[in-house]
């Protein structure tokens, strides 16, 4: 039996017959597959994809990946990788055969998505004023207390419209039942969105005929949205205000997104010591004309390296005085500082419950079931269960530092043992979901891979999510760890309208 539904090549077709793709050696097993159905048939978006697959020769898909990869390089598509001390620069990994996700599905994670982020921006408005939601004991107060993300210099500040996340990068997963999960949410300083825009390029170039059959929705308004949303924070009501991009520079790992995005948006490059405080207490960028006012930052740098007036004294990345600029409301800045508390992956298991708190609605996605070290009962669960779970780091991001328990050695296991009974703050575990799979080109066969999905949500005057996002996959097999860094790559994401016509 075909397993995608189409039928199989014609029998005097030997040559082509041998050379095609042979959807009966595609097998997802117990995992959910996002394009070809536990029945073996493709699922209705990915009709058009699956059929269009079928009748490609190996070669010629292999032809196409080529050309992906090649475009990559000469775009200059990379990321930077930091091992035993260097920084190495990697081109981009894609694979051409897109992820898809129909209309219908995709407007109710969007919603979702929106939901999660007004009520995530709610809460880190009250954690630095009234802080009432640890008055009314729904989030412990030492658990705030103990966050290395929360900044008792941000306490009484007031952002425009009381949103410190302008950017969020919340990570979605589909376990096998087909659920999707919010996996973690990137409320700081998220990155990859670059990727996604220029994944649909490469996609456009390899893959047009596609394209022609399918209505795909756009990505490619993001550097607008984004600019439009960063306008709205300006602090002078002018036409038009000055926008930055403010980059640690070109050692940065997300150095491209930083000049990707400063050029698609019109706006100017900038690192710290291209900008000065004057004694008004209102940020200027160096010119050769002398100084520019500057009215909103889009910063790329933690909040640590901001300014050396503030955090790190000893810190050549960011601008003296900009925080002080900051809280008089002379700048603005996306992300606010500050708005790591919130990015906490212990606070994550309390999202649900902020969710109810501040806008009195049940979570529309909901969060992987976590267990909290720091609770004594939920630490022994997990203590006793290492082998079936992930253990992640509160403050870690890029797959560093966690544990992925299925994957693990008895002597890993009895290290993070140590690190959970040492330091129970720290750590959070999930049980290890069994991620969604798609088709993916390694080498001369597609095989299922497992991945994940990195919506972009902004946050100003008003809402904008992008339609889908960064599929990361872990090209390595029965891997789940996803990242780039970690020997992850990516995929294009399509919204695909299935009535449209």
């Amino acid at each position: 039996m075909v397993q995608s539904g189409i039928k199989s090549p014609q029998p005097y077709a030997r040559k082509k017959a041998r050379s095609t793709i042979d959807w009966n050696q595609y097998d997802s097993g117990e995992f959910y597959d996002e394009i070809i159905s536990h029945s073996g048939r493709a699922r209705p978006a990915t009709r058009s994809l699956v059929a269009f697959i079928r009748k490609q020769t190996i070669k010629h898909l292999v032809s196409r990946q080529h050309a992906a990869d090649l475009a990559i390089q000469e775009m200059g598509i990379t990321f930077t990788v930091y091992s035993e001390g260097q920084n190495i620069d990697r081109s981009w990994p894609m694979d051409i055969i897109p992820r898809i996700i129909p209309l219908q599905e995709w407007r109710i994670l969007e919603e979702g998505l929106i939901q999660r982020l007004t009520a995530l921006n709610m809460f880190i408005d009250d954690i630095y004023n009234k802080q009432q939601i640890l008055k009314d004991k729904i989030v412990p107060q030492d658990i705030i207390n103990s966050s290395p993300e929360f900044l008792k210099e941000c306490v009484g500040a007031k952002p425009r419209y009381g949103v410190w996340s302008h950017i969020c990068g919340s990570d979605l997963v589909r376990d096998n039942d087909g659920t999707v999960y919010v996996l973690e949410d990137n409320l700081r300083v998220p990155s990859g969105v670059s990727y996604m825009l220029e994944n649909r390029a490469i996609s456009k170039r390899v893959l047009p005929q596609l394209f022609d059959r399918n209505s795909i929705l756009p990505v490619a308004d993001y550097p607008s949205q984004l600019f439009d949303m960063l306008v709205s924070l300006s602090p002078r009501a002018i036409k038009h205000p000055e926008i930055v991009v403010m980059t640690p520079g070109v050692f940065n790992s997300a150095y491209f997104e930083h000049a990707y995005l400063a050029q698609r948006m019109g706006a100017e490059l900038v690192e710290g010591a291209d900008l000065v405080v004057g004694s008004d207490d209102k940020v200027y960028m160096k010119t050769i004309r002398g100084l520019s006012p500057v009215d909103v930052i889009y910063r790329r740098i933690n909040d640590d390296f901001l300014d050396p007036d503030v955090f790190r004294p000893e810190s050549a990345l960011g601008t003296p005085g900009l925080f002080r600029a900051w809280r008089k409301g002379n700048v603005g800045l996306a992300n606010a500082p500050g708005a790591g508390v919130a990015d906490d992956k212990v606070i994550y298991t309390f999202v649900p419950a902020i969710i109810k708190y501040y806008l009195d609605q049940d979570p529309i996605i909901p969060n992987v079931p976590s267990f909290l070290c720091v609770n004594s009962t939920h630490r022994k669960h997990v203590l006793e269960n290492l082998a079936n779970m992930v253990v992640k780091p509160a403050n870690e991001s890029g797959g560093y530092g966690m544990l992925v328990g299925p994957a693990s050695t008895k002597k890993e296991r009895a290290l993070f043992a140590d690190l959970i009974k040492k330091n129970p703050r720290n750590y959070m575990a999930q049980p290890a979901l069994k991620l969604s799979t798609a088709p993916t080109l390694c080498g001369k066969n597609i095989e299922p891979r497992h991945l994940d999905l990195r919506p972009f949500v902004l946050q100003g005057k008003n809402h904008y999510v992008t339609a889908g996002g960064l599929t990361r996959v872990a090209l390595r097999k029965g891997s789940l760890v996803v990242n780039s860094s970690q020997g992850g790559g990516s995929k294009d994401t399509w919204i695909v309208d299935t009535e449209a016509g």
